[in-house]
Parts: C-alpha cells; sequence; structure tokens
C-alpha cells in the first residue's frame, strides 16, 4: 500500500474510534436520564408523602421508574446495536454483556426503588 491508502486507513480507524467513543457517551447519556427519573420518583414520594389517597402518589411516582426502565433498555438497544455495526468492521468496544449487565443492575434499582416507594 502506499503512502495515500495508509493515511485514508488511518482517518478510517479514528473515525470508527470516534463513533466507538460516541456510542458508549451516549449510553451513559441515557443511562443517566433515567438515574435522572428514579430521583424524580424519589422526589414525587418526598412531596405527595401525606397525600390522600396514598394510592394515587404511589402511582404518580411509579411513572418515572417505568420511564427509567425504558430509557435503560432503549440505551442498551441502541448502543449494542451500533457495536454489532462496528464489530462488522473490526472496532472493539465494550462488549454487549457489559451493557446488558449494567442495563440489568440499573433495572433493578429502579424496580428497588419502586418497591421502596410503594411500601414506605
Amino acid at each position: 500500500m502506499g503512502k495515500s491508502e495508509d493515511l485514508a486507513e488511518d482517518r478510517t480507524d479514528w473515525a470508527e474510534d470516534r463513533t466507538l467513543m460516541a456510542n458508549e457517551r451516549t449510553f451513559a447519556s441515557w443511562t443517566g436520564g433515567g438515574m435522572g427519573a428514579i430521583g424524580l420518583a424519589l422526589a414525587f414520594k418526598a412531596v405527595f408523602g401525606d397525600f390522600e389517597p396514598s394510592i394515587v402518589a404511589r402511582i404518580v411516582a411509579q411513572i418515572p421508574l417505568i420511564a427509567a426502565i425504558v430509557l435503560f433498555w432503549s440505551a442498551r438497544s441502541k448502543a449494542c446495536h451500533t457495536i454489532h455495526r462496528l464489530n462488522e468492521r473490526t472496532v472493539q468496544g465494550a462488549s454487549t454483556a457489559t451493557l446488558t449487565v449494567i442495563t440489568i443492575l440499573m433495572t433493578a434499582t429502579a424496580i428497588g426503588a419502586g418497591f421502596i416507594l410503594w411500601f414506605v
């Protein structure tokens, strides 16, 4: 290969690296949004503490938790899709198993917060 082909290949590699890092930042951002939704659910509990009927306050506090779970799994889906596309070009990033473990842990956090909010 000539020098120009080497430079073109280097630029392609760098572009793939940037795409991979952007994918990881996007996953982190979506996960952070989900954590913010969990915080909103906790804030609802604090604000609606003595609200009657309490069942209404509990249901309203569950809505951001559901949104958090949707955000977590949407983030995983999008990130895994990008990783699969990049793997076709031999770029190595976070494994889909790692993303799944993070997503499961965040989902468990949201569900645990939901149980706590429901019964406290």
